[in-house]
């Protein structure tokens, strides 16, 4: 922490301050703006990102940092779902524009952008993949979206209707170690248009 910084006090959590504010809306500002340092530091960035870099960028000590991210990788899990966000949120469109079957296609695709846009946090991003850190609620979150185009799919025949959507999330995780270890982007559309063939109902082909 610098110097010139002051703890702040320890309040009950929700607690008003003498206008009638919640205390800590300096606090939430402060998260909110490392969050958005950290997503353009690490997207711009070739490597490891310095944390202390970032607390710069959001013009805040690095013990704010710290308070609010004890460690890089839990920076890294809140960018990660922050980001999140943007891409659960496209499916409601790319299910009005497409069949199911291409709508869970181009959602993957954004997905797997989105992760491989991540080289200032990749070793970090690659290790919570592992270890399944990432896989709490962000895995949930993956799940349901996978669900709801599963649903969307087989209500019109586009997709089977026996595949489990936690397991088209263990696939789709499988691609994204490959991308965090440095996959070219024709692997990572291949795997992912395999992803999509075993999805997709089974056809009589070859059989007469």
């Amino acid at each position: 922490m610098s110097r010139s910084e002051t703890p702040p006090a320890r309040v009950p959590a929700g607690s008003p301050d003498p206008v009638g504010q919640p205390v800590r809306r300096d606090a939430r500002r402060n998260r909110e703006k490392l969050i958005a340092a950290a997503q353009a530091a690490f997207a711009a960035a070739d490597g490891p990102v310095v944390l202390e870099a970032i607390a710069r960028r959001a013009g805040v000590g690095i013990g704010t940092l710290y308070r609010h991210f004890p460690t890089r990788e839990s920076l890294v899990e809140a960018v990660y779902a922050g980001e999140l966000d943007d891409v659960t949120a496209s499916v409601p469109t790319l299910l009005e524009q497409h069949p199911a079957d291409v709508a869970l296609r181009a959602w993957m695709g954004r997905y797997a952008t989105f992760v491989a846009t991540k080289r200032g946090m990749m070793d970090t991003l690659r290790a919570a993949f592992a270890s399944g850190r990432i896989a709490a609620p962000s895995r949930e979150r993956v799940t349901s979206t996978i669900a709801t185009i599963l649903e969307h799919g087989v209500a019109a025949g586009t997709l089977r209707a026996d595949v489990d959507p936690d397991d088209v999330t263990t696939m789709l995780i499988g691609v994204f170690l490959a991308i965090t270890a440095g996959a070219p982007q024709e692997q990572t559309d291949r795997l992912l248009d395999l992803l999509i063939d075993a999805v997709r109902p089974r056809t009589s082909a070859g059989t007469s």
